[in-house]
């Protein structure tokens, strides 16, 4: 399975809020690729926009860096609870190469979703699954790593930015 283009910061579909995918929308071929590119990266999620397909799902694999893979499809999805704390972690982005930044979110969420075979799910997760979801989420909203920062820390993540891509 050959990788997909990867689109990289600041193409403007990356500013763009996606379309829900439809009830009769085949997805199976272009999901497998999207694992296949996400894994190559390598990373652990991967937003459909991030690959120039403006619909509202991802993929994502949050542990299958530790040895025990566990693939997830997110159709549709939405935060329909979270928690009032929140947690600073560090995240990369794939559509961001090289460039890393402190990001505050809720340290859990309730995300509902379909997934690939079609069937509605309902889970809360935590930790590392809830930030990657978050952040996945975000894409499909048309948000990146840079709009969750403070004006002086993405200034510098730019900055930062700018650099590494004319180095």
């Amino acid at each position: 399975m050959v990788a997909l283009p990867i689109l990289k910061w600041p193409d403007p579909r990356l500013a763009q809020r996606c379309a829900p995918v439809g009830a009769t929308e085949e997805l199976s071929e272009l999901i497998a690729e999207m694992f296949a590119t996400m894994y190559d990266a390598p990373g652990r999620g991967l937003a459909a926009p991030q690959v120039g397909v403006m619909k509202r799902f991802f993929v994502m694999d949050v542990s299958w860096k530790e040895g025990t893979p566990s693939p997830e499809v997110m159709i549709n999805p939405e935060i329909t609870d979270r928690s009032a704390t929140l947690i600073e972690g560090e995240e990369g982005c794939l559509s961001i190469p090289g460039i890393t930044a402190v990001v505050a979110r809720p340290d859990w969420v309730v995300m509902d979703w379909t997934d690939a075979e079609g069937q509605r799910q309902s889970r809360r997760l935590e930790g590392f699954a809830a930030r990657c979801a978050q952040h996945e989420l975000d894409h499909l909203d048309g948000l990146v790593t840079f709009d969750r920062l403070a004006p002086d820390a993405r200034d510098a993540a730019l900055a930062s930015y700018a650099r590494k891509s004319t180095a």
